[in-house]
């Protein structure tokens, strides 16, 4: 096994660095080769170390930490949405004979459906996460009023707290998508 890599810390100032540095060795370790995530393992030491001036390009890039596994789950967790939104409709309209129920189940079930068809393609994907975290959001609401109003676990309290999740699955994929 080859010595590890060693990344530097720098200490900031206005318009100049500092001669001191953190010396801290990393290794990383692909957990899942589809999902593209890695574990970082950090044995840090400090040292003193006369850093020379990074170039300017480098100084003004940003890294961003993406999960690919969220980017991957959201499609899926839409469908299943699909499909918990339109039974939800279905059994609702069989039980009471609500066609407010139908209506929503259906609305609900049409537009994650859309959202998922337009997660598969990697040009409209951002506009699919934007319209899931959309209606899952709009149903969030309708589900969170139906729970104050009624104060029943279920449905209502079951359905806001799945909603609330997929909501924030949704906001967290558009914006890596985003970026």
């Amino acid at each position: 096994m080859g010595a590890l890599p060693a990344v530097y810390t720098l200490g900031f100032s206005p318009n100049r660095f500092t001669n001191t540095a953190t010396a801290v060795r990393t290794s990383s370790v692909t957990v899942s080769p589809t999902a593209g995530l890695k574990s970082t393992f950090v044995v840090s030491s400090n040292v003193r170390q006369k850093l020379r001036k990074l170039p300017s390009s480098r100084l003004n890039t940003s890294h961003v930490c993406k999960c690919q596994l969220i980017q991957d789950f959201a499609p899926i967790a839409s469908a299943g949405y699909a499909v918990l939104l339109l039974g939800g409709g279905l059994f609702a309209y069989n039980k009471s004979g609500s066609k407010g129920s139908l209506f929503g189940g259906l609305t609900g079930a049409t537009l994650m459906s859309v959202a998922y068809y337009l997660m598969q393609a990697s040009d409209t994907k951002e506009l699919g996460d934007a319209l899931a975290f959309g209606a899952s959001l709009l149903f969030a609401f309708v589900f969170g009023i139906r729970f104050a109003a009624t104060r029943k676990v279920v449905p209502a309290g079951l359905l806001l707290v799945i909603s609330i999740g997929l909501t924030a699955l949704t906001l967290s994929a558009y914006l890596q998508d985003k970026v």
